[in-house]
């Protein structure tokens, strides 16, 4: 069985270096709904007879500039760990401190993120074990956090993969088969 995922194309979203606690919600809401810069993504041809995507736009227009207007599988079960606010305040902070206090919590299972890593490793195994049970090749269009725990379970699962990554750039595909 072999698995193509695919991270999202760059996002065309200008993020505000500074934020209070409800202007850092209402940047990741913005960043949600932004367009993809679809001339950094590159047309891929697949066999494949499953392409799975998230349910944020972001992975629709990656998947349609890069496959065509083809079936795609829509599942939320690949959508990026959501990412809130680690607290309240009217204190414009930097965005790297929100960014790392909200996957901090998501880490420690602060419940002032939407969803926890046992919630997000769950997730990711319910989508594996799916497509064990399908076993056919399939192309997955995810998002780069969510990806590190897709992989991780994946490679427990007994895939392998093309390559190892701290971080996954825009457009990047890794490859895992599985025997």
């Amino acid at each position: 069985m072999r698995v193509v995922v695919i991270r999202h194309g760059k996002v065309l979203y200008e993020w505000k270096k500074w934020c209070t606690s409800a202007e850092f919600d209402e940047q990741c809401t913005l960043y949600d709904r932004a367009q993809v810069d679809t001339a950094s993504i590159y047309v891929v041809a697949s066999d494949a007879k499953n392409i799975y995507i998230s349910a944020l736009d972001r992975t629709l227009q990656t998947a349609k500039r890069m496959f065509g207007d083809v079936d795609f599988k829509i599942t939320s079960k690949l959508n990026e760990v959501p990412l809130r606010s680690g607290f309240d305040t009217s204190v414009r902070m930097p965005l790297w401190f929100w960014i790392a206090m909200g996957r901090i919590q998501w880490l420690t299972g602060n419940k002032r993120q939407p969803e926890n890593r046992n919630q997000t490793a769950k997730r990711a195994g319910q989508f594996i074990n799916m497509i064990i049970n399908h076993n056919d090749d399939c192309t997955i269009v995810t998002h780069g956090f969510f990806m590190h725990t897709l992989i991780k379970k994946m490679k427990k699962a007994g895939f392998k993969a093309d390559k190892n990554r701290v971080s996954y750039r825009n457009g990047e595909v890794i490859v895992l088969r599985k025997k």
